[in-house]
């Protein structure tokens, strides 16, 4: 079975233009990992390394400013690919209000977007803070899930003042208040949480509807208490994702395979788990669909 990779971004020249403000400090931390590069080297990226891939757009007008990475972008390079990019997680700007909620009703049911991703340290938002609870009833509402950062953030990470980003609205308890809220929403916990892991662990045994993803961290360093429980009280509910492209996904995979998980492990981690969580079934079916007829025609996009 090909790996799921939940957590992309699609760094083209558009996206690094909507990730200006930040873009200079991040490639002090990765190299040249984040340097444009064009839609097509992305998708032959995950092809290389048998990955479908979920991406991400980009919209932080208000906490951190640049420019946007629109859901319309995402979906329309969701659909040049199809063979790699499952449905991807729109991103709208949590302060919009009203005209938030409807281009999240577009992007889920116009588009055809799986759910949308928040980013609070870097959007300026506490999620649990009551004034965006009408983002979680409309998703509720819709079925479709929420992609949620969760603790410290590579980005402004050693500028002065951090470039004005407050990690407490990455605190997971943040995400347990909401999941608590509201029961039906699926939640997903991006990246291990640190500092705060062992507080995300227990968010995530304690609500049903919280899972995690273990993206933006290379193997070798996630917490050894994570490390523990996805093993275990937690093997049904974590996620493989790269954070490409500060990491490749085939590197990200087979430093996975190094660390020694107990036996079927591994398969949940990089595929099982995320095809039930977000409920992927029709989608791989279209991706693989797509995949045979690229093949078929000597390796054009369908």
């Amino acid at each position: 079975m090909r790996a799921i990779d939940v957590h992309v971004h699609p760094m083209d020249e558009a996206y690094v233009e909507a990730s200006a403000p930040f873009v200079a400090a991040t490639r002090r931390m990765f190299g040249d990992r984040f340097d444009a590069r064009p839609d097509d080297v992305i998708a032959e990226d995950f092809r290389r390394d048998d990955t479908l891939a979920i991406p991400i757009a980009w919209d932080a007008m208000a906490g951190a400013g640049g420019a946007v990475y629109g859901n319309d972008r995402l979906a329309a390079l969701c659909a040049a690919y199809p063979d790699v990019f499952l449905p991807g997680w729109s991103v709208v700007d949590p302060w919009r209000g009203r005209s938030g909620l409807a281009e999240i009703e577009h992007a889920i049911r116009d588009l055809g977007l799986m759910g949308v991703k928040y980013q609070p340290p870097v959007q300026g938002f506490a999620p649990s803070d009551r004034h965006f609870y009408p983002i979680w009833d409309l998703l509720q509402d819709l079925g479709a899930p929420a992609l949620i950062h969760c603790g410290t953030t590579a980005i402004g990470s050693g500028e002065p003042g951090g470039l004005g980003f407050k990690l407490s609205h990455g605190h997971p308890m943040h995400i347990d208040s909401i999941a608590a809220d509201f029961p039906r929403l699926n939640i997903v916990a991006a990246h291990p949480g640190y500092p705060w892991t062992e507080e995300l662990i227990a968010v995530a045994i304690h609500k049903g509807n919280v899972s995690i993803d273990v993206s933006g961290w290379g193997p070798k360093y996630i917490p050894a208490p994570l490390k523990h429980d996805m093993q275990r009280r937690l093997q049904d509910k974590v996620m493989f994702g790269s954070d490409y492209p500060g990491w490749s996904p085939g590197q990200t995979l087979d430093e996975w395979e190094m660390q020694g998980l107990k036996p079927g492990i591994t398969d949940k981690l990089f595929h099982r788990n995320a095809r039930r969580i977000l409920a992927l079934d029709a989608a791989i079916e279209r991706a693989e669909a797509a995949g045979h007829a690229r093949e078929a025609g000597g390796g054009e996009a369908s």
